[in-house]
């Protein structure tokens, strides 16, 4: 359902702009044509703000395989990550009326622990819940291992 409104809010950015052009020829409007670049240019600023549109998340095996990516290539620069699930410390997910992220603490030789920020806005409440048992799940090991070897 995201991606089919990212896209045609990408194609009204496109429309705006044609339009824009085909106005500065044309004429008809006058001084409302900056319309046709106010209107998407205030979309793509919102696109920005929300965040990456675009979260991939994988367990299988033994690491963890992030990826958050933006459908609009141009905005922000792609996040991957990926590490063993052993140096997963802990993670938390912060809810901010309509932006979510993904905050996770790895650890780290150089600098004890190193927090990773991803945009999980436009993931459903299923999702979410899936991605929190994953996680948990893998937390909760690493937990029981270093009380293990103690």
């Amino acid at each position: 359902m995201y991606n089919f409104i990212n896209m045609m809010l990408l194609l009204i950015l496109a429309g705006g702009i044609i339009a824009f052009l085909l106005e500065e020829r044309l004429n008809i409007l006058g001084d409302f044509s900056a319309l046709f670049i106010v209107i998407p240019a205030v979309m793509l600023g919102v696109f920005y703000l929300v965040g990456r549109q675009i979260f991939e998340y994988d367990s299988d095996g033994e690491a963890l395989n992030f990826k958050n990516r933006n459908i609009v290539p141009f905005i922000n620069k792609p996040l991957s990550d990926e590490f063993p699930k052993y140096k997963l410390i802990s993670y938390e997910i912060i809810d901010m009326f309509l932006i979510k992220r993904l905050y996770v603490k790895v650890s780290s030789k150089n600098t004890g622990s190193t927090m990773l920020k991803y945009e999980i806005s436009y993931l459903s409440k299923k999702e979410i819940k899936d991605l929190k048992f994953s996680l948990n799940k893998v937390v909760k090991t690493n937990n029981e291992k270093k009380e293990l070897t103690k």
